[in-house]
C-alpha cells in the first residue's frame, strides 16, 4: 500500500473523529448538568480520542 492509498483511507477516519469531538464539545457547553464535573468530560472529550466523545456520549450526557 503506497503512502497516497493510506491517506485517503485514514481522511474518512480523521473527519468522523473530527465531527464527534465537535458535537460532543458543542452539547457539553449546551448541558447544564452532566454527569460529572464539565472540566473532566472537556479533557475525556479532547484527550482520547475518538473514545472520549462516545464515552461523553453514552455516560456523561442525561437526558434532558
Amino acid at each position: 500500500m503506497d503512502q497516497t492509498t493510506m491517506i485517503m483511507a485514514l481522511v474518512p477516519i480523521f473527519l468522523i473523529q473530527l465531527a464527534l469531538m465537535i458535537f460532543a464539545l458543542v452539547d457539553l457547553v449546551k448541558n447544564p448538568n452532566p454527569n460529572g464535573p464539565k472540566w473532566m468530560w472537556g479533557i475525556v472529550i479532547v484527550v482520547i480520542n475518538l473514545i472520549g466523545p462516545i464515552l461523553y456520549l453514552v455516560i456523561g450526557r442525561k437526558n434532558y
